[in-house]
């Protein structure tokens, strides 16, 4: 029997996350080396059964994480691997983060086009991310915005097959797959400021399964878990449902930490930013504090 089983979806990337994941734990964990002491369950999750509906029509938050946090919960799997970007601010009762990952570049990429101003005035661009959206909308009203999903290769293939003249994904999927995405460019977080979380491999955990919980600490990052807290205490002060557009990012700058975050009507049309600096330390307060600040600011928004 493997000592420790793997919940994960089944998803191209979702399985070289995974991959990842085991890697880490073999080389750090002695007992973990064996080639039969890891078990992978995949799971199917409502995001990967309902691929031809926008997520907020088909349950909202948790659609990427909701089936494998149930096996976690009822002992089936001893972790969990995701996404972090795809997990709700607040996590199950009774289920903990064990480790992160080191971050991958967290910026997103637009696909089919060698920059916004590229694009040709009415272009279609293929997205189902209303934070994506709505920072598009910002810059280039004009723009033709379409629902697109599917995994990384698939949208790459609509821009190809010409369906769309754009669209985005994250470069850390890119970086991870190896997937050539032809015309393209890196956006800066000044342009298309990620989603919380963007970039990183989360190992959850039951938090009453110390054994699990000491193996995968030996593969957390420390400086990668530091920024991830204040994000995520930014997402969880916001609430907000599925249909909000929501970004956030925290990066060390130096001994501190600098965190950006923004909260935008969902065509563009208004969006409300905010950023502030804080010690590492201070992680979490500091994105409480940009969270509360952007509640006080559009509390009609985030209620919606």
């Amino acid at each position: 029997m493997p000592v420790l089983v793997i919940g994960t979806r089944g998803s191209p990337l979702a399985r070289r996350q995974t991959e990842m994941v085991v890697a880490a734990l073999r080389a750090a964990v002695p007992e973990l080396a064996e080639p039969d002491a890891i078990g992978i369950e995949v799971v199917r999750t409502s995001g990967d059964r309902f691929v031809d509906r926008p997520l907020a029509e088909i349950g909202g938050n948790g659609l990427f994480t909701r089936e494998i946090e149930e096996r976690l919960a009822a002992g089936l799997v001893d972790i969990a691997v995701h996404s972090l970007k795809d997990v709700p601010g607040i996590l199950p009762e009774g289920l903990v983060f064990g480790a992160f990952l080191p971050r991958e570049d967290p910026r997103d990429v637009l696909v089919g086009a060698e920059g916004l101003d590229a694009l040709p005035r009415g272009a279609r661009v293929g997205t189902s991310s209303p934070r994506r959206a709505a920072q598009l909308l910002e810059r280039r009203p004009d723009l033709a915005i379409v629902p697109l999903r599917g995994n990384v290769e698939t949208r790459i293939a609509r821009v190809r097959e010409g369906a769309v003249a754009a669209t985005l994904l994250a470069r850390a999927g890119l970086v991870r797959l190896g997937a050539d995405p032809g015309t393209h460019r890196v956006l800066d977080a000044s342009e298309m400021l990620p989603a919380v979380g963007q970039g990183v491999i989360a190992v959850e955990c039951r938090a009453d399964d110390v054994k699990t919980l000491d193996l995968v600490a030996r593969i957390d990052h420390l400086p990668t878990r530091t920024c991830v807290e204040a994000e995520r205490a930014f997402l969880a002060e916001l609430g907000g449902s599925c249909r909000t557009p929501i970004a956030g990012l925290c990066e060390a700058d130096g001994d501190r930490l600098l965190f950006r975050g923004l909260v935008a009507a969902p065509d563009g049309s208004r969006v409300w930013r905010v950023s502030g600096r804080a010690p590492a330390a201070e992680a979490a307060a500091l994105g409480r504090d940009a969270g509360r600040r952007l509640v006080r600011a559009v509390p009609e928004l985030l209620s919606a």
